[in-house]
């Protein structure tokens, strides 16, 4: 009989197995590049970027924008890209409007038409990421959502849809979120820093 596998070496089987059905999924990896190409076309337009997402997806969204606004490999100019993440700015408007409004209030205020929305939400029904991608679509911001299945309420609402084929539980969806996220920020360098790649 055999041995059952260990807690790690399962956990590590399971998040090996979740990378190949990622690296299977034609129509995500299709999406992934058009989103890196979105991406920088918004930046070589003097666009911003702005993510959102919470808990674990907040992270997230925050890690995102600070790679492209501070540095990811090598040297190259900061970029315009923002996560909702101030905690005055949630706790002012979660108390005053409910926390439904958190991340669409900040984008009404700075997001311009031709900037982006990167909406992070494993379930693809966070309420408060949903209203700020349903925001984003009426003032003329693209929305590429970020989530763990196709058919959700973020994911209707989508330009760019990146679901991830990563089974029952939130934790295998966000790493691969956090290795696509990698991914786009790797694809924005390349086409407008080719020199950090020679």
């Amino acid at each position: 009989m055999t041995e059952p596998a260990s807690p790690i070496r399962a956990a590590l089987l399971e998040a090996q197995q979740a990378l190949r059905d990622l690296l299977a999924d034609a129509a995500t990896l299709a999406a992934l590049e058009r989103a890196g190409d979105l991406l920088a076309e918004t930046f070589g337009k003097g666009g911003r970027v702005f993510s959102c997402g919470n808990g674990g997806s907040m992270c997230d969204a925050m890690h995102f924008a600070e790679e492209l606004s501070g540095r990811y490999r090598d040297n190259r100019k900061p970029l315009a890209a923002t996560a909702i993440s101030d905690a005055s700015h949630i706790s002012c408007v979660a108390n005053d409007y409910g926390y439904a409004e958190v991340f669409s209030r900040y984008l009404e205020a700075h997001g311009r038409p031709g900037d982006v929305l990167l909406a992070i939400s494993t379930s693809g029904k966070s309420e408060n990421v949903v209203k700020a991608a349903q925001l984003a679509k009426a003032m003329g911001v693209a929305v590429i959502a970020m989530t763990g299945k196709r058919e959700c309420p973020l994911g209707d609402l989508a330009d760019i849809l990146l679901a991830t084929p990563a089974g029952r539980y939130a934790d295998r969806v966000q790493e691969l979120h956090i290795k696509m996220i990698h991914v786009l920020i790797e694809l924005v360098e390349r086409r407008l820093f080719p020199e950090n790649y020679r």
